[in-house]
């Protein structure tokens, strides 16, 4: 007499006791109204309306058709893309993260966080570890004074209008984000053209003027955390005719001390007006401890060089930063490196 087999539970039978997928099959299951027991409906045909499902979550990193990535509560899914400090995680309420629209930094011709590293990212690499080092030695000459705090912060300014000082701010913030020991913080002092947070798809905000104007104001509170691992925006905030007194008073001292003793690996980098069109650069320069001053290889004159450099000479550290070169076919360029040229 042959005994029928044992049949035993599959894996996924075992999985399915011990983990409730049907709890998120029924959640994502319209459900359904139900219907009064009257008499006068027994013998009808009942109507049931379905029940709208509760709206999906919003997020930028979810794909639009993976049932897998979905069904995993929203609370619990990693974020994609770059390692994301422990920092990050200090805050209970995930909502207030920011996200940066990758799709416009690439058509912008900016770095895209998590990308293929290419030639953009290197050159950055060289003017960021540049930065780094004159950090250090700033830090090193304080000897534990108050200059310390000063080497954690930076300007990008230029000389007028159109040299790029922002696509250089931006992009500097974003590979000093990627760094394993620093974060980064990128303050729109650009107050009558801020252009930072359209850079990066952001709506405008309250931000540096309205601390500076108000000092009620927690300044950390108006600080924009992104969803790029170690990078922060602070607006330029309310337009004012009095920008550059309020940069000027003793309040934006105790705003900028503020910004860095709130995080002691913080790096503060100020996009600021060029420093022949606004008066805002040339104070800013006061309360840095270098200055970043972008020049188009096609377009600046070395006079109006000379006179920026002029009227940034409150920062003892100043740097230049030759924008938009155009290389010579041949040439070393990291684009070779990095099988990028045209044609390959």
């Amino acid at each position: 007499m042959m005994h029928k087999p044992i049949r035993r539970d599959s894996l996924l039978e075992r999985a399915a006791r011990t983990y409730d997928f049907g709890a998120q099959l029924r959640a994502r299951t319209p459900q359904y109204a139900p219907v009064p027991d009257l008499p006068e409906l027994r013998e009808q045909r009942a109507v049931v309306e379905p029940v709208e499902p509760a709206a999906p979550v919003d997020r930028p990193d979810a794909p639009e058709l993976d049932p897998t990535f979905l069904a995993i509560p929203a609370e619990l899914r990693a974020p994609v893309g770059q390692e994301l400090p422990d920092s990050f995680y200090d805050t209970p309420e995930l909502t207030d993260i920011a996200g940066i629209d990758r799709g416009m930094l690439a058509e912008a011709g900016m770095i895209v966080p998590g990308a293929p590293v290419g030639p953009l990212a290197e050159e950055f690499r060289l003017i960021k570890r540049q930065l780094l080092i004159t950090r250090e030695r700033i830090a090193q000459a304080s000897g534990g004074s108050g200059q310390a705090d000063k080497a954690r912060t930076a300007l990008v300014c230029s000389a007028r209008p159109g040299d790029g000082k922002t696509f250089c701010a931006v992009n500097l913030a974003l590979s000093l984000a990627a760094e394993r020991d620093t974060e980064v913080l990128l303050v729109d002092a650009d107050f009558a053209k801020p252009d930072v947070l359209a850079q990066l798809g952001m709506a405008e905000q309250p931000g540096m003027l309205d601390a500076l104007a108000d000092s009620r104001i927690d300044v950390e509170t108006l600080v924009i955390r992104t969803d790029v691992g170690g990078l922060s925006i602070l607006p330029a905030g309310t337009k004012t005719a009095t920008d550059t007194e309020l940069l000027a008073s003793a309040r934006t001292r105790t705003v900028l001390a503020r910004l860095l003793e709130a995080n002691s690996r913080r790096i503060v980098i100020f996009d600021s007006p060029p420093a022949l069109a606004a008066s805002p650069a040339a104070v800013l320069a006061m309360l840095v401890g270098q200055v970043m001053l972008v020049v188009r290889a096609d377009r600046t004159p070395e006079s109006e060089l000379r006179e920026a450099v002029q009227r940034l000479d409150g920062c003892d550290e100043i740097a230049l930063v030759l924008n938009a070169v155009s290389f010579v076919p041949g040439g070393h360029r990291y684009g070779t490196y990095y099988g990028q040229e045209s044609g390959k």
